[in-house]
């Protein structure tokens, strides 16, 4: 039995695993903004306010792009847009 990918399947997998890279980024940066409250790097650091709301929003955007949800997308992306503008409570 031989196995034979064509181009369209190569560009299928590599679409998938590049999501699938996405995704994997995304929770790794909002589980670091929940636990630390702080954003890594200086340009991250600078640009988000609060970094917890931040962090919920990304979570937020992982779940709905995996289930497919384009309602909780949406609000995911609001979460997240909060998160660059809210200033915190000191």
């Amino acid at each position: 039995m031989v196995f034979r990918f064509t181009a369209s399947d190569l560009s299928l997998l590599l679409g998938a695993l590049g999501v699938t890279a996405l995704a994997i980024a995304c929770f790794a940066l909002s589980v670091h903004a929940l636990v630390h409250g702080r954003m890594p790097g200086h340009r991250l650091q600078a640009a988000v306010r609060f970094p917890r709301l931040w962090g919920v929003g990304a979570l937020l955007v992982v779940v709905a792009l995996g289930l497919h949800s384009a309602w909780l997308l949406g609000v995911a992306v609001g979460i997240v847009i909060l998160g660059h503008v809210v200033k915190r409570a000191r």
